[in-house]
């Protein structure tokens, strides 16, 4: 067996009372291809974060074999103080690492290696990370959630990558079919401890069911045995005071262990509240046509869409996927062609954009609108904690800001809001982001019990087999094009997989972007990002406020008698003055700029 490159033994860390990692073990050898697995919360990033020596355990040893390199793909990178992507993939460069593997990865994942780090979208954010971690060519790679936020071609580019590297491999993922591809052993992270089996992910549900079952037999058998125990108690005590006394003690310690005893996480409980039944016909498209500027993102497209149907949307990012959506439910009108929704429609959707939340309010708050301690699900009130326990959120949580929940915990918290809606038509935008693998089979499950029609977007290539009966994926030129079945039935029709058209839409989009202003400023809003979003919401109370200190000051300085009794203060008032003035114009800019940008991508 070839030695461990890096070793991790008897790992323990606490945040609070329960401990989240106690005594776990993992080792990882040259060539190894480790799936990481585990519920949302159960320390699977920590421990990759302690394997990476970003974090300290509260005990333990980390190895590292002298000379190995290891890089890390966090789940959120820092970009620091870099101008452009290729700057900051050349700085996780090595003396003596192959320099032109920066800009050859970069071209790979659709960069330029110009970009400004400050501008990038979700996607482009990963894709930078990405050519990061991989450039100096590592001897382990530890990965988490390396699909986040990538396409289905990019997911498959990288998937490829990594299979023909020799590196060893340590992957956190959602995506049942990446782990499936790459994966060679499995550890799964499960109440604190690790356990590990060599086969892949294909083969760890099978195996965790069989361990949790085996846990209930045992622990099935450790209740009878405290309740034959304190039966001899009541009534089979004798006169040997020794033996009484190192059986009572047994029981004792039987107690303990039960009482000690963490169970496995409850599976979410996900209904969704369903509305009087639609009509038949749900959507019908007739040649519908829409284009920005010179670039054709719908053309000719057709489509009747009955009750029942579970429809999946497939495509690389910028192909045009929300706004066929759009276009289909009626929240976007096409520039030709006609859209005919059917009667009786109830819609709920569910958006990935979960930055649109206020990061501030809580759980509670996000849920009810600040409106006391109920939500309408349904058409009927539920108490919210009631509610938000079907979606494995506890009670303390209620008053948690929405900052410091796990990716998992929005994602969840984003069903809950989507699913309290009435409705008879589901949309679904990336429904499975951030999702753990269990609640991904009840979403699964409730699907498929769902009465109503689906409409959904994703790029979980074994969530669309498992769910939708047909699947939209572009052809190229503005051409959507529909195929019975899932992910996989659509690559047996098509012959090929989404690549070829992945590079025509780029070329399209340059071409686009170099002859049409409006193309440019379409791009441009879809790139916006978080912090971008986030300004657009705050600048108008921040030039409320400098509005407010631009007058205080001034009123301050309509003082005529001020400059001759005070001039500290004088020059302290304007130099606050000519601040606030300058701040205000800055801001004032830059809303117009990004409400121009969001009023053109609404209309």
């Amino acid at each position: 067996m070839a030695p461990p490159l890096i070793q991790l033994k008897d790992i323990a860390l606490t945040f609070g009372g329960t401990p989240l990692l106690a005594g776990v073990e993992m080792s990882v050898s040259a060539g190894d291809r480790v799936a990481l697995i585990g519920r949302n919360g159960s320390g699977k990033s920590t421990l990759l974060k302690i394997a990476a020596g970003l974090v300290e355990a509260d005990r333990g040893d980390r190895f590292v074999q002298p000379g190995a390199t290891v890089r890390y793909l966090p789940q959120e990178p820092d970009f620091g103080e870099a101008a452009t992507t290729l700057a900051y993939v050349e700085a996780g460069l090595n003396d003596g690492d192959d320099a032109y593997q920066a800009p050859y990865l970069l071209e790979q994942l659709g960069l330029t290696g110009q970009e400004n780090p400050a501008h990038l979208s979700g996607g482009e954010a990963r894709r930078a990370a990405i050519a990061r971690t991989l450039a100096p060519s590592p001897d382990i790679l530890l990965l988490d959630e390396p699909t986040n936020h990538l396409d289905l071609t990019t997911i498959e580019w990288l998937e490829d990558e990594l299979s023909r590297r020799r590196c060893a491999l340590v992957m956190i993922s959602h995506d049942r079919r990446f782990l499936s591809n790459l994966s060679r052993s499995t550890v799964w992270l499960d109440r604190g401890k690790a356990r590990q089996i060599d086969r892949g992910f294909s083969a760890f549900e099978a195996w965790r069911d069989e361990v949790l079952e085996e846990e209930e037999r045992e622990q099935h058998k450790l209740d009878r045995k405290i309740v034959a125990e304190e039966h001899w108690l009541r009534y089979g005590v004798s006169g040997r005071r020794k033996r009484n006394v190192k059986r009572l003690g047994n029981l004792h310690a039987l107690r303990d262990q039960r009482r000690n005893y963490r169970g496995a996480t409850g599976q979410a409980s996900l209904a969704a509240a369903e509305a009087d039944a639609s009509g038949k016909l749900i959507i019908e498209a007739i040649k519908v046509n829409k284009a920005y500027g010179d670039r054709p993102i719908v053309d000719d497209f057709s489509i009747r869409i009955q009750r029942g149907d579970r429809i999946g949307i497939v495509g690389p990012n910028g192909a045009g996927k929300t706004t066929l959506i759009n276009l289909l439910t009626g929240a976007d009108q096409p520039d030709s062609g006609k859209i005919k929704l059917g009667a009786n429609l109830e819609m709920a959707t569910l958006d990935q954009h979960r930055e649109s939340l206020d990061p501030k309010s809580t759980l509670a708050e996000a849920m009810t609108g600040g409106r006391g301690d109920t939500v309408m699900v349904g058409g009927k009130p539920r108490h919210v904690i009631g509610y938000m326990k079907d979606f494995l959120f506890a009670q303390e949580q209620m008053r948690t800001p929405l900052e410091v929940l796990s990716g998992g915990e929005r994602g969840r918290l984003m069903l809950a809001r989507a699913l309290a809606k009435p409705s008879n038509l589901l949309v679904l935008d990336e429904p499975t982001n951030d999702l753990d693998l269990e609640t991904l089979d009840v979403l699964e499950d409730m699907l498929g019990d769902y009465e109503g029609t689906v409409i959904l977007v994703s790029h979980d290539r074994d969530f669309l087999d498992r769910v939708v009966t047909s699947t939209i994926a572009p052809d190229g030129n503005g051409k959507w094009i529909e195929y019975a079945g899932g992910y996989s039935d659509m690559l047996a029709q098509r012959g090929e997989d989404l690549k070829q058209t992945t590079k025509q839409a780029d070329a399209e989009a340059k071409k686009a972007s170099a002859t049409s202003p409006s193309a440019t400023t379409q791009q441009a809003k879809r790139r916006l990002n978080f912090n971008e979003k986030h300004a657009l919401e705050t600048l108008p109370k921040t030039m409320k406020k400098l509005q407010a200190e631009i007058a205080k000051q001034q009123k301050l300085l309509d003082d005529p008698k001020l400059y001759a009794s005070d001039r500290k203060a004088f020059d302290t008032a304007s130099a606050a003055l000519v601040k606030a003035q300058t701040e205000l114009q800055q801001s004032e800019e830059r809303w117009l700029e990004l409400e121009i940008l969001r009023e053109e991508l609404e209309g």
